[in-house]
């Protein structure tokens, strides 16, 4: 079965990180705290994110600046397995703003060691795994 990709921003500033606050009708992770995220089309996962950076947030991120930091590889609930990769990117212009109301209701910086308790699970594992310096982590495999 092939598996989808995913790419995730993980924004560090002053001890923080960026989350958005996932819009209660969304899909998937309603109401809950998340990296901003997007699923790769016909493009590199670094072209990827830079689009959504852009689209979601209003954030201009050059691919260069991006270190891949993090991977997740979860189990589809409802779909195929993804690989979510997490990439920190080192500089960014602007300031996160909501573009996508419809998916997005809130941006807001959270202390890297307290994320929210509502945050999408596979996140927390990726957040784990940043500060713990592991590359890897799965979720949502049985055993």
């Amino acid at each position: 079965m092939p598996h989808v990709v995913g790419v995730h921003l993980h924004l560090e500033r002053d001890g923080r990180v960026l989350l958005g606050l996932r819009h209660p009708d969304t899909p998937y992770a309603g109401g809950l705290w998340h990296a901003l995220a997007g699923h790769c089309e016909d493009e590199s996962a670094t072209a990827c994110l830079v689009r959504e950076a852009y689209e979601e947030a209003g954030l201009v991120i050059d691919a260069a600046d991006l270190r891949l930091v993090h991977t997740v590889h979860s189990a589809g609930r409802d779909g195929p397995p993804r690989l979510q990769l997490f990439f920190r990117a080192r500089r960014w212009e602007g300031d996160p703003e909501v573009r996508e109301p419809d998916k997005c209701v809130a941006w807001r910086w959270w202390e890297a060691g307290e994320p929210p308790e509502r945050l999408v699970p596979y996140t927390r594992a990726a957040l784990d795994g940043i500060r713990a310096g592991r590359p890897y982590s799965e979720a949502g495999w049985p055993g």
